[in-house]
């Protein structure tokens, strides 16, 4: 298993919407995603997700590194995500900042999500 994957999504506010309104909606779409996958047991949500200078970050955990960047893909591929989203693969023990970096969605050679990491549709 891996040790935690942050998801880091570029700090970019919403296009089209009114002045009014908040600017970053798609913190909230994460959120949603993140907590069904943690109620079907797929991955655990590690942290609360926090702002990081010039990005929003958010924890997983509690699943193999595959199940993990799959979870990290979904969230990349929502509809009103910035673009420009990687995880880091940490382990528990490393220190902060320290991890493998993964551009999102993870895909192979055809342009395709990876065999075995697909997670069922919501």
């Amino acid at each position: 298993m891996a040790g935690l994957v942050e998801i880091h999504i570029p700090l970019v506010p919403a296009t089209g919407g009114e002045p009014s309104d908040y600017a970053y909606p798609w913190i909230d779409q994460v959120e949603d995603l993140l907590s069904d996958l943690e109620d079907d047991g797929t991955v655990e949500v590690y942290d609360d997700g926090e702002e990081n200078g010039d990005v929003y970050v958010f924890f997983i955990a509690g699943a193999t590194e595959a199940s993990l960047l799959a979870a990290a893909s979904r969230v990349a591929a929502l509809d009103g995500v910035p673009a420009g989203v990687f995880a880091v693969v940490a382990d528990d023990a490393a220190p902060d900042g320290a991890g493998r970096r993964v551009d999102l969605p993870v895909t192979g050679d055809a342009g395709q999500t990876r065999p075995g990491l697909d997670l069922p549709e919501d």
